[in-house]
């Protein structure tokens, strides 16, 4: 038996730990390289982590729930023999004399990363052990069971069938709220992937009480089951994302101050442009909306006022300006509050903005974002109308200099023309830090984007 530790890698961005969100494999597995054996929580997104041997595994030293220091070993791995070892094969003569004892004292790369590797020798599945009729373990297995870690092995290999199903956390959550056993659900997305649409489509077939599609993920969330009939509080540890943007607010309002200007604008013209948009059949694909256009608005108005779009760097003691914008896009998901980022948004179309804040706010649901994908941003847009608010005080996403919320759109009298009438009108918030940033600046700013909101065509004379 020759036996690899792996220990947990940094996932990016020097984050210090992970929870582990289920084990995809279990002890005695055979697994092949670069096959998906964890998904982890970071502070930041969820992430899958690829085997870096092929071989049997031995041990899993953490149990789901469990947060693991980032060096701490994770799994152990049998990756006896040739050809159980992640090394890429030889081949010619040299590979035909090649001894056994030679190929277990070559050296193994140790792997650091995530995506490290060899591209995958297959997609199988992991092998599961052999169960007696009645569907428990193998007597075979029984020292196995014992020195597995109960999390690991609770519904996976006692009560669970052979395959453990995949799914992402805001998934598992709407599952559980629905009282589905994904056990029971099969997976259409990639690989097998239970979706949020599978978990839907079987709950209504068996008559499961369905969600409403206007209730947002991060509820669902966080509804919780009371673990005795009666109680009256409920704790849940803050960890994750939720404890990362706690944070990180936190840092942003006692160190940046913090300056509101908020604008009403009728924004008629703007309704007007999406209706005829979206009744183009050529781009119903893209679902272009008011986000789009602020957005479009945003980068049209930052390459007028710079000052929105540079960084405070106290330990150089300089402002750096951006000459691009990385736009993020602020995300409710079940695990918190996510603001990915569109780069070079500025280089963007109206339409390429639409399906990129789509393709963000899809990822973001489904707990895939990567940390990469928040980092560097330069100016955030924060939607809260989607809610029926009108206008709050958005707190700025550290490093940056600026967030735009966007209010609820309304119909209501406004003047038109000199006279009264039924317009669409919109509350724009700004929050700007004040070290970057005067009140005239900011101002200005503001007014730049609630003009090409007011009249898109505007944007055809601003650059």
């Amino acid at each position: 038996m020759s036996v690899q530790d792996f220990k947990l890698p940094d996932l990016g961005e020097g984050l210090p730990e992970a929870e582990l969100v289920q084990w995809l494999v279990a002890e005695g597995d055979t697994v092949t390289l670069n096959q998906t054996i964890a998904e982890v929580e970071t502070a930041k997104a969820v992430v899958e982590l690829p085997s870096p041997y092929a071989g049997t595994v031995t041990t899993l030293h953490a149990g789901a729930g469990e947060v693991v220091a980032v060096g701490s070993v994770l799994i152990s791995f049998d990756v006896g023999g040739a050809d159980a070892a992640p090394a890429a094969p030889a081949t010619g003569v040299q590979a035909e004399t090649k001894t056994a004892a030679e190929a277990e004292a070559e050296p193994k790369a140790e792997p650091n990363l995530v995506g490290y590797g060899a591209a995958p020798r297959g997609s199988a599945r992991p092998q599961r052990r052999a169960r007696s009729a009645s569907g428990r373990p193998a007597a075979s297995d029984t020292a196995v069971l014992e020195a597995a870690p109960h999390d690991a092995i609770h519904a996976d290999v006692v009560d669970a069938p052979v395959e453990r199903p995949r799914s992402t956390p805001p998934v598992r959550a709407l599952a559980k709220q629905l009282g589905v056993d994904l056990a029971l659900v099969e997976g259409t997305g990639q690989t097998g992937l239970i979706t949020r649409g599978d978990v839907e489509a079987y709950a209504e077939r068996v008559g499961a009480a369905s969600v409403p599609a206007a209730v947002p993920v991060a509820s669902q969330a966080a509804i919780r089951v009371p673990a005795t009939p009666g109680e009256r509080t409920s704790r849940t540890p803050i960890r994750g994302v939720r404890k990362h943007t706690a944070e990180a607010m936190v840092r942003s309002a006692f160190t940046a101050p913090h300056v509101t200007t908020f604008l009403t604008v009728d924004v008629t013209a703007t309704s007007e442009l999406i209706a005829s948009l979206k009744a183009d059949r050529a781009l119903q694909e893209h679902r272009i909306g008011v986000m789009a256009v602020a957005a479009k608005a945003v980068c049209l108005a930052l390459s007028r006022h710079p000052g929105l779009n540079s960084r405070w760097d106290d330990a150089a003691g300089e402002i750096v300006e951006h000459h691009y914008v990385n736009l993020g896009i602020a995300a409710a998901t079940g695990r918190g509050l996510v603001v990915p980022n569109i780069r070079d948004a500025q280089e963007l179309t109206l339409i390429e903005l639409a399906d990129a804040i789509r393709g963000l706010a899809e990822t973001a649901r489904a707990g895939k974002t990567a940390p990469a994908e928040m980092m560097g941003g330069t100016f955030s847009i924060t939607n809260v109308g989607v809610f029926g608010v009108d206008a709050g005080t958005p707190i700025i996403n550290p490093g940056e200099a600026g967030i735009l919320a966007l209010g609820a759109v309304r119909r209501q009298p406004w003047e038109h023309r000199g006279e009264i009438a039924l317009r669409d009108v919109m509350t724009l918030a700004l929050s700007f830090d004040h070290r970057l940033v005067d009140g005239e600046q900011g101002s200005r700013f503001l007014v730049d984007v609630a003009d090409v909101l007011r009249e898109p065509g505007r944007a055809m004379l601003l650059r």
